[in-house]
């Protein structure tokens, strides 16, 4: 059977967001989410944590593959409602309206704008004193970046989407070049990758494993963000899942490379005190200007994310505008510029009050990741449910390793979070704070849709 009230396309009659992303730009939105920051600024923190040359490739081989498990499903998900929305779609259509309600805040609120928060501040830490600004004026500076960012996305999808390809070649280019020579200036050494099997017991312990996967998870952060721009998308039952694998591929292929460059050109010792392991490495490898130029690229890098993030987290709240669950008015497409513009903005006014709350890098990272598995999971959940109460829905694309896959990759996860909980209950009660915060905001617009309806 089909689900009631779901047209046999699964789009959205409502939507009124015109198809014109191609499978180019599919890609470019997976890896322009994907590769930012974290690949920089998070591997101090994860040899910290596991100082082992071999668990450092293990657990980022590991968050590849959690990724890739988790893009199996989505492809599913996606290819089944190519809508604007993502998992809120997919939870409203497999339990209720108030499931799909709370996935939606929390991924809009917790994970796209807390994330666009986290980028705009990590921009204007590394911009301000290249600009030989004080540490007062990094907090302007990120609002200023974000709602430069946004209102590129309020007047123009294809722009947002065309910048988006530029800087997404420019990282992919940069990256490749900079792990394919370093190696060849012998300014590094082979013996800081060993040993890369021998000892690794000593560094298992299950919490550290956890909060060493903490980082690596926000680093893989934006492998599905195109499932939430379907409605949007060219031919979405094919391109959804190619771009989902293909973009995917290519930042787990970038990521290992740069940790093998890493520790090519640093011991772990030192490794684990780099607050920007780009930058240090670029130093050893190519001398202090190599540095600089690493330095300004992750600027390029964290603006391109910035821009990816900023074009697809809108949509959830569109999305959900669409059904009443959201501020009155957001559900609507700009009349000449053809896009989710208010949904833009209240994005960008949410980011801009994480910004004063969070103020840095890191007490976002942790808070972001924990809401990430509470969203990772519900989708596994709807898959197996639209699966039992929905056999007979269209799907363009099943999930391969069914029932296994999903299942090992939901217990994964819920394995990563009670660990995350453990070692950093401040943030991770923070993220489930959020969620709950959803329930008297769903009971309000619900009762306003009532109400608008007798009327």
């Amino acid at each position: 059977m089909t689900l009631p009230g779901s047209a046999p396309s699964g789009s959205d009659p409502r939507d009124r967001l015109p198809r014109t992303l191609t499978l180019h730009d599919a890609v470019f939105l997976v890896v322009s989410s994907t590769v930012g920051s974290g690949i920089f600024l998070t591997p101090g923190a994860i040899a910290d944590r596991l100082p082992h040359p071999g668990l450092i490739f293990a657990v980022w081989t590991f968050g590849g593959l959690l990724a890739l498990a988790g893009a199996l499903a989505n492809a599913e998900l996606g290819a089944m409602f190519p809508r604007a929305g993502g998992d809120y779609v997919y939870l409203r259509q497999a339990f209720h309206p108030v499931a799909g309600f709370l996935v939606g805040w929390l991924s809009f609120f917790a994970i796209f704008a807390g994330t666009v928060a986290a980028l705009g501040v990590g921009f204007a830490s590394a911009a301000a004193p290249l600009l030989g600004w004080g540490e007062g004026s990094v907090v302007p500076l990120a609002v200023a970046t974000v709602a430069a960012v946004s209102v590129l996305n309020y007047v123009s999808v294809r722009g947002g989407a065309i910048a988006n390809n530029v800087t997404g070649w420019i990282k992919v280019g940069a990256l490749l070049v900079f792990g394919l020579v370093g190696p060849f200036t012998g300014a590094g050494s082979l013996e800081n990758l060993r040993p890369l099997a021998r000892g690794v017991t000593e560094f298992a312990a299950p919490v550290a494993l956890a909060l060493a996967l903490s980082p690596v998870l926000f680093s893989y952060l934006g492998w599905n963000s195109v499932v939430y721009v379907a409605s949007e998308v060219r031919d979405p039952g094919r391109t959804l899942p190619r771009s989902l694998f293909i973009g995917l591929g290519l930042c787990t292929a970038i990521y290992l490379l740069l940790n093998a460059v890493y520790l090519y050109a640093l011991p772990v010792a030192e490794l684990r005190t780099a607050g920007n392991a780009g930058e240090a490495a670029a130093s050893v490898l190519f001398g202090e200007l190599g540095g600089r130029l690493v330095s300004g690229f992750v600027l390029v890098s964290i603006l391109g994310t910035l821009n990816a993030t900023v074009l697809v987290g809108p949509r959830i709240a569109y999305s959900m505008a669409l059904d009443g669950l959201f501020v009155p008015g957001v559900e609507r497409v700009h009349h000449r510029f053809q896009t989710p513009a208010w949904a833009v903005a209240a994005q960008g006014v949410a980011a801009a009050g994480l910004l004063v709350v969070l103020q840095t890098f890191p007490s976002a990272l942790d808070f972001t990741t924990f809401a990430i598995l509470l969203a990772t999971m519900a989708d596994i959940a709807a898959l197996y449910r639209l699966r039992q109460i929905a056999p007979d829905q269209p799907r363009p694309y099943r999930a391969w390793g069914y029932p296994w896959v999903p299942g090992l990759y939901g217990l994964a996860n819920a394995g990563i979070a009670v660990g995350l909980f453990w070692g950093r209950p401040t943030e991770a009660l923070t993220a489930v704070g959020v969620l709950l915060a959803g329930l008297p905001f769903y009971a309000l617009w619900r009762r306003l849709g009532r109400l608008t309806d007798r009327s």
